[in-house]
């Protein structure tokens, strides 16, 4: 399949909110190389952020690592336990939350502050999943690990104080991609009962043919040439662009999307994701689903981990805290 040529839009893009703009030009000023299969970090990546002490800042917020059990045949998986200090007398709601990177890069400690703001927040207990990346791990490796924590969850809930029927499955970009996967196997394989899937910018079309995946090639935060690296590396350079890629690995071509639990979705105006994540709603609507669907004016992708102090970030933070909310007080 033709794909567009990277480095220019081929389609005059929304512009971005003025906030987000100047963000965007201090990046800007600092210009990294493009990545390549060969220049994909591994190690130190988990030093990047600060630690998970300074994250939280004195809140009553309390950590741990584990171990559990991964896939069948496949390695443990690392998670971290955020939980709120204060004794609660009833079963807590449950986040999984699973991070972005193109499923090529990352580690789960880069949305440690998310995680934290949600248990904070909501007084919920969350569960941040290290799945495995391509090119080294292509899919669904990531996809099953993610699945897997899941069903871990679930099945501790008793011992974690979550309530098994008010869990939320979520994430950002790519992560916003495993989570509507997971979402999609949990439907499919009649396994746990989500509450929500809560898709932030989620990257779901590996075809790379909207209107919007041509307005940012070579502008914004997540390019058009790293998106064909990711799906490349994911999928195998013979289905990387093809709609006949699996549904789970690239849930804008999912089959059926019906059944599946309320999504929250939101993406960036000014954003490569904008139109097939637009899609993915309409696709739910549909069928009945429940999608709550916000497009935010200006907003580059990430725009929220970005430019945390622009006014449309705060407007969407808000946004998102009202769905959990109005979420798990029905569940």
């Amino acid at each position: 399949m033709t794909v567009t040529a990277t480095g220019h839009p081929t389609v005059a893009p929304v512009p971005f909110d003025p906030e987000v703009q100047a963000v965007l030009d201090a990046i800007a000023q600092n210009p990294q190389p493009a990545l390549t299969r060969e220049t994909l970090p591994r190690e130190g990546v988990d030093r990047i952020f600060p630690d998970n002490d300074t994250v939280i800042a004195g809140r009553a917020v309390d950590w741990e690592d584990r171990a559990i059990p991964g896939p069948t045949g496949a390695p443990d998986i690392e998670i971290t336990i955020f939980r709120p200090r204060a004794a609660s007398g009833s079963a807590r709601p449950g986040f999984l939350n699973i991070h972005g990177g193109g499923q090529i890069v990352g580690h789960r400690s880069w949305e440690t502050g998310r995680v934290v703001d949600i248990v904070a927040e909501h007084g919920a207990v969350a569960i941040n999943v290290e799945y495995r990346l391509a090119p080294e791990h292509p899919s669904p490796a990531g996809l099953e690990d993610c699945y897997a924590a899941l069903l871990w969850l679930h099945a501790h809930a008793a011992e974690l104080g979550v309530d098994p029927d008010r869990i939320i499955v979520g994430g950002g970009s790519a992560g916003g991609c495993l989570a509507a996967g997971v979402a999609l196997l949990a439907r499919d394989r009649r396994g746990p009962v989500l509450a929500g899937q809560l898709l932030l910018c989620p990257m779901l079309d590996n075809t790379n043919t909207t209107v919007s995946s041509r307005q940012y090639d070579g502008i914004g935060t997540w390019q058009r040439e790293t998106n064909l690296l990711a799906w490349s590396c994911l999928l195998g350079d013979e289905l990387a662009f093809s709609p006949d890629a699996s549904g789970y690995a690239a849930p804008a071509h999912a089959a059926d999307v019906s059944g599946l639990a309320p999504a929250f979705i939101e993406v960036g105006e000014a954003e490569m994701f904008r139109d097939e994540d637009t899609q993915y709603a309409l696709r739910i609507w549909a069928t009945g689903g429940q999608a709550e669907l916000h497009v935010w004016g200006g907003g580059a992708h990430g725009f929220d981990m970005y430019m945390p102090d622009a006014e449309v970030s705060r407007a969407a933070l808000a946004a998102r805290a009202s769905w959990l909310r109005r979420i798990w007080s029905r569940a």
